[in-house]
């Protein structure tokens, strides 16, 4: 195809995908099949890829995000994106209701649901995105254009073309979407996200936009921050006309004029909340009036004209049934509460994790009794107290022994958990074998929990050894493998035999022994035949190791089963070679030591401690008088409290990224 011909059709491709997106991301009311819309995306991609000059940022192409690593650059917003005064009963929500009535007695009202996510900007320039970014402190937000680009709900390219448009909206995570990340992070073996607030606040702020891409986010626009070339005279004014720009705005707005109907309207949003297919945590309550809002101006963080009411958390009770005791990857015995069947915010609840045997006997939970339910943040059950103990009921002690393997278990103080002593216990093997395929392990593509099942059940493996002896034949007998994709697998599993020995032992799940220990301990002895002939005492040794550490792995590469394992995959051809990674010293982390708390919204913990040692620094998972510094991202808690108590110099994460470069 000449240059002429391919340009119109990348133009007529981009229009017509475009259109499909505002249809099905918007509308909710798609007119091309998914066949279809796949086949014109390829078209699209192989032109672009053909002649990359006529590659558009505001291509659909785009969305799919790159490998590109974002620096977010910080960004100055011109008009304040401020937060809102927040009230708790209906006596609050009516008293601010006279209050602007003594001041305008004909104001009128626009009361919207508050969508639980991320507030951020998107600015057009004449009619095209040109940047979005976070909100920040309100007054200096992070650029996040690449990521926001990958939502397909925000118009690339506006349908009503003005010189320049700022909108505001809420950056959210489906409930359904959420779910499934969790499940995805907790069979990984990640720390799951709490909440889909969380969750999309951390997926937004994504190194890679390809993985803010997966994530699946979406956005309501709430609010026009500014407009050049058109008057507006009221806030519903602004929604329409952003509406008919492309933008999916806040649903379910409701106009009132007197308290009663806008508690009603709250009741209405209330009601209807657990049946979204998204999170709402109150509703908000503005001034409609543009220049009413002027003449009542605001306070240094909040606007005058508008607050925002919170639904108070929903809390049942019920009667505990049992008490289940599931096994970890690592042999962790969880306690998981088994109730009657209640419904908390719109969805039916019968179990909650206990945690462990110092959380059962703090609250003093027992078999029958009434206890209390809620869900944390509206989305993770959780038992919050004992209300009465049944006639009869007698405190609750966990199983001295293993309920799947019968072996012993024994408690980890450090932890305050129990643990199967058994590490060939079956009920840890799917566990394991997730683990050992991960990422952040040997890194075996494609091979997922459900695939790692279908194998188990098939009886094709019964230990990590064996995913290197798989064939061809026995995986076309598995439902979904076909020629090219057991291939593949096949390929991805041959592929990880030259793995490094570091990520060999961090693959096998012994406890205690993560990437980092795994690392130092290569790197002290070169070789797993030196670590294997290593004594405890010789491993404790290890700067960033200790008694515990030392014992777990000690008696770990001593057990039989994994002495056999450890053979069986040299046999079958893994080379378990270690080099010592370069260290390119930075000054500033040279010779000092670390502490990483908190939530870190642009890299992973692991990737933040591999950048620390990579710039000559070491890595503490505790904070003492010897730590130099704690770097303390979203829901910092004890650590933080700690190094401010000790003053030891804190770092945000921003601060610690700016250090790295």
């Amino acid at each position: 195809m000449e240059r002429k011909e391919a340009e119109q059709r990348i133009a007529k491709l981009s229009a017509t995908l475009e259109q499909c997106n505002y249809e099905y991301y918007v509308l909710d009311n798609p007119s091309l099949d998914d066949y279809t819309y796949d086949t014109m995306m390829r078209e699209l991609r192989a032109l672009e890829e053909q002649y990359p000059d006529l590659l558009s940022p505001q291509s659909p192409s785009q969305r799919v995000g790159g490998m590109a690593s974002n620096d977010f650059q910080k960004v100055s917003h011109a008009v304040q994106m401020q937060s809102l005064q927040d009230v708790f009963d209906f006596e609050q929500v009516a008293a601010f209701v006279t209050r602007c009535h003594e001041e305008f007695p004909d104001a009128v009202f626009s009361v919207e649901p508050k969508i639980d996510g991320l507030s951020v900007s998107l600015e057009y320039r004449d009619g095209k995105l040109e940047r979005g970014s976070t909100r920040g402190d309100g007054f200096t937000g992070e650029d996040v254009t690449a990521n926001l680009r990958t939502i397909r709900s925000i118009p690339l390219t506006l349908r009503e073309n003005v010189p320049f448009v700022e909108a505001r909206g809420e950056v959210y995570m489906p409930r359904e979407q959420f779910f499934e990340l969790v499940r995805q992070q907790e069979e990984a073996d990640e720390q799951p996200f709490k909440n889909p607030r969380n969750a999309a606040a951390g997926s937004l702020r994504q190194k890679y936009s390809a993985v803010t891409a997966k994530r699946k986010l979406d956005i309501f626009i709430f609010n026009l921050q500014q407009c050049e070339g058109r008057d507006f005279s009221t806030h519903d004014e602004t929604l329409r006309f952003l509406e008919d720009a492309g933008f999916r705005v806040v649903p379910n707005r409701s106009m009132c004029t007197t308290t009663q109907e806008i508690l009603d309207a709250i009741a209405a949003i209330g009601e209807s909340r657990n049946n979204l297919p998204y999170d709402i945590d109150g509703v908000v309550i503005k001034v409609n009036d543009l220049a009413q809002r002027d003449a009542m101006g605001a306070t240094s963080k909040t606007p005058k004209w508008a607050i925002a009411y919170k639904f108070p958390p929903e809390e049942k009770e019920t009667i505990l049934r049992e008490i289940e005791v599931n096994v970890g990857r690592t042999g962790a015995l969880t306690p998981v509460a088994v109730f009657d069947t209640i419904l908390l915010a719109g969805t039916s609840v019968s179990r909650a994790v206990l945690h462990n045997q110092d959380f059962i006997t703090e609250k003093d939970i027992r078999i029958g009794d009434t206890i209390v339910v809620r869900k944390a943040g509206d989305i993770i059950p959780e038992v919050l107290r004992s209300v009465s103990h049944a006639e009869g009921a007698q405190p609750y002690r966990l199983p001295d022994c293993c309920p799947v393997c019968g072996e012993k278990a024994v408690r980890d103080e450090e932890e305050s958990v129990l643990r199967c002593t058994n590490i060939s216990c079956p009920a840890q093997l799917h566990k394991q074998l997730v683990h050992f395929a991960s990422r952040d392990a040997m890194n075996i593509d494609g091979l997922g929990p459900a695939i790692i099942t279908a194998l188990i059940q098939a009886d094709f493996i019964h230990d990590a050894a064996d995913l290197y002896s798989l064939t061809k034949p026995q995986l076309l007998t598995l439902e979904g493998f076909k020629e090219k994709s057991a291939d593949n697998l096949l390929n991805a599993v041959a592929a990880t035999k030259a793995a490094p020995l570091d990520r060999v032992i961090f693959a096998l799940g012994i406890r205690n022994i993560g990437q980092k220990a795994a690392s130092l301990l290569c790197a002290h002895f070169g070789s797993l035949d030196a670590i294997t002939a290593a004594e405890k005492s010789q491993i404790a040794e290890i700067e960033g190791f200790g008694e515990i550490m030392a014992q777990n792995l000690w008696n770990a590469l001593h057990d039989s089963n994994v002495m056999h394992l450890l053979e069986r995959l040299r046999n079958a051809g893994l080379t378990m070679a270690y080099e010592k990674p370069e260290v390119n010293e930075n000054a500033f982390f040279t010779g000092k030591t670390f502490v990483l708390t908190g939530t870190l919204s642009q890299m992973k913990r692991t990737e933040a401690k591999k950048a620390i040692e990579s710039a000559g620094g070491k890595v503490s998972g505790s904070v003492s008088k010897k730590t130099d510094y704690v770097i303390a991202g979203e829901d910092a808690g004890s650590k933080l409290t700690k190094a401010q108590e000790l003053g030891v110099s804190v770092l945000s994460e921003a601060e610690f990224i700016a250090k790295l470069q």
